[in-house]
């Protein structure tokens, strides 16, 4: 089920929150929780029920795992086994839908064997909900994490807000939570700010993303399919995408966050205006900011981090973005594309470690290193986006304008119109987080968000629970349902 359907706003999700506050009324907290974990299965089976039964195989198995291993820790055994037997069982599942043909295609291709294939349909969600649950596993096993009851761990699993796409959350985050919103009666607060947020992300979604899908798609499916592209349809093409998945995401991000909040339930924040970064350093600490924290905490640090010298800390970067380009997708451009961001990352610190302090204070400097950035990442995202290395050369070579001259579609001032107006607002609008700070409606947010901006802008768009806000609210969730024609997926639901 997608969060922009009709099905989802109209249907699942009134009647999940009408059930889940009656039974707090009632004084019901277990059969309230009881309630949004069968919701929340009915949310991830509506896609395809089948998958259900395996969504119920792996909270089975790592809720077992997670006892057997506090267990065996708080009687001094051995819990490293375990571990990795756990860590074993969720990444061979992972292997096994989203892997298969990928590696398949790597052994017959080195082999020569011939043999085909078979595809196996990737279930939804698997590498969000296999990421978390390892993470459960690992802070099980260092004494962080231990959940004696299984409705409780059912629902830190699938909690239908951050189920399909994030954000990653940690045991300790929300079993607190949970428990308090199943007791504490529903809060007008909570009502406003998480209606705002899903009005908010609605809109970026339904209104700004698609509208910017139709100028990216057809330039991609053009180098895809072997044709040449211009220089300026190259960049069109480019700019459009680098802004629909800044868009696409971030949308999700505050829906998923606005849901949670509906609930009296704080997620984690995921992303936080990436496109304003200095770097690619900040870049990633403000792009899927829970997968960043996972991919540092559980792959980057085990890996040794920076505490064996410059190159293997160089090199640990490395592998761990070449893993997280994996993550994203089964084929080699998403590879590519995770070693690009390593390499960006590896320059990065060397640069810091030759030039320390280097333009700390020079705003020419800042606006320099922020072009240098992007430029950066939007030429990283043709391999993310195009569906071949040959597609995805092809528009380098476009951008680059050694291209040469190409007879193409005219692109019309309308596209640049949408580009330039989005982009301006993923540049220098400030976020609904700064906005809505003064109301904490995430857990993580920056501690300075929204005291750069300056205070006479921080003072007028500082959000208040008011009925300006609330029309105002009301206006952007009215758009963008009106522009609710066709229901397009997430992009992130793909991974």
């Amino acid at each position: 089920m997608l969060f922009n359907s009709h099905t989802f706003l109209f249907l699942f999700l009134p009647v999940t929150l009408v059930g889940f506050a009656l039974l707090k009324r009632r004084g019901e907290p277990r059969a309230a929780i009881a309630w949004l974990t069968a919701a929340s299965f009915v949310f991830y089976g509506w896609w395809n029920p089948v998958y259900v039964a395996l969504l119920a195989l792996t909270v089975v198995v790592n809720y077992t795992f997670g006892r057997v291993i506090s267990d065996a820790r708080r009687n001094g055994q051995a819990t490293k086994p375990l571990l990795w037997l756990g860590i074993v069982f969720n990444l061979g599942l992972l292997g096994y839908y989203k892997y298969l043909g990928f590696f398949a295609g790597i052994a017959d291709a080195l082999a020569g064997s011939g043999f085909g294939i078979v595809e196996v349909a990737l279930p939804l969600a698997i590498s969000f909900f296999t990421f978390q649950q390892i993470a459960y596993l690992v802070d099980a096993e260092r004494g962080l994490a231990t959940e004696p009851d299984f409705l409780r761990y059912c629902l830190f699993v699938t909690f239908f807000p951050q189920l399909i796409a994030g954000p990653i959350v940690h045991h300790g985050e929300m079993m607190g939570q949970f428990a308090v919103a199943a007791r504490r009666p529903t809060r007008s607060a909570d009502l406003a700010v998480g209606l705002t947020l899903l009005a908010v992300g609605l809109f970026k979604k339904v209104v700004v993303a698609d509208h910017l899908a139709l100028y990216a798609s057809p330039v991609f499916a053009d180098a895809d399919a072997g044709g040449a592209v211009g220089f300026a349809r190259a960049w069109s093409g480019t700019l459009a995408y680098s802004l629909q998945i800044y868009f696409d995401f971030s949308g999700y991000s505050d829906m998923a966050v606005g849901l949670a909040r509906l609930f009296g339930i704080r997620l984690p924040v995921n992303f936080f205006s990436p496109y304003r970064a200095g770097n690619v350093v900040e870049f990633w600490r403000r792009w899927h900011m829970t997968l960043s924290r996972f991919l540092r905490d559980y792959l980057y640090v085990p890996l040794g981090g920076n505490r064996r010298g410059r190159v293997r800390r160089y090199g640990n970067l490395l592998a761990t973005m070449v893993l997280g380009g994996l993550w994203h997708g089964a084929g080699w451009t998403f590879v590519a594309w995770g070693a690009l961001h390593g390499a960006y990352l590896v320059a990065n610190h060397l640069w810091r470690a030759a030039f320390p302090g280097l333009g700390r204070h020079s705003v020419i400097y800042g606006l320099a290193a922020r072009a240098l950035t992007l430029l950066a990442v939007a030429m990283a995202w043709t391999f993310f986006r195009a569906e071949t290395f040959a597609g995805a050369w092809t528009m380098i070579e476009g951008m680059a304008g050694v291209a040469g001259t190409v007879a193409e579609p005219a692109i019309g001032d309308r596209a640049w119109r949408w580009i330039a107006g989005a982009g301006l607002i993923a540049l220098f609008a400030p976020n609904i987080y700064e906005m809505m700070a003064r109301y904490r409606p995430a857990l993580g947010l920056p501690k300075d968000a929204g005291i750069a901006l300056p205070t006479p802008i921080r003072r007028a768009l500082a959000w208040r629970p008011t009925p300006a806000w609330a029309a105002a609210a009301g206006a952007v969730a009215l758009t963008a349902l009106l522009s609710l024609t066709q229901v397009s997926e997430f992009l992130y639901f793909r991974f």
